[in-house]
């Protein structure tokens, strides 16, 4: 079984600004339809992502990949996040927890973000 992914981001009372994060899911269940994708947030959204990981334990997921879509290393990502996960392990101690780095981190989304900026594309 493939590992499940939660997208995790802030989130916002605006129901708009969820849009991108969901298509994001849309686009890696359009590309691999055997892996479980869900998004979850930090705040003003739901799931949470305690509840987003044991939503997918209670179908049977033992293995999920937590991919953070901050552009920046923030207070979330370097102090609340890791509170996070720890509490799920706790909740969950059979699950595997991993902790990918932040989108931000990612060589590959800077150069697709420079590559859009000098191609002067509308987002």
């Amino acid at each position: 079984m493939k590992p499940a992914i939660i997208l995790f981001a802030h989130g916002s009372r605006d129901p708009l600004w969820r849009l991108p994060i969901e298509a994001v899911a849309t686009e890696i269940r359009a590309r691999d339809a055997a892996v479980s994708v869900t998004c979850a947030y930090l705040e003003l959204c739901l799931p949470s992502l305690p509840q987003a990981a044991t939503d997918l334990v209670a179908v049977g997921v033992r293995h999920i990949r937590v991919f953070p879509l901050f552009l920046g290393v923030g207070k979330h990502a370097r102090e609340d996040l890791p509170l996070i996960i720890e509490g799920i392990r706790s909740e969950h101690p059979g699950l595997q927890l991993e902790l990918l780095p932040t989108a931000g981190e990612s060589p590959q989304l800077t150069a697709l973000m420079a590559d859009i900026a000098l191609a002067g594309q509308a987002l």
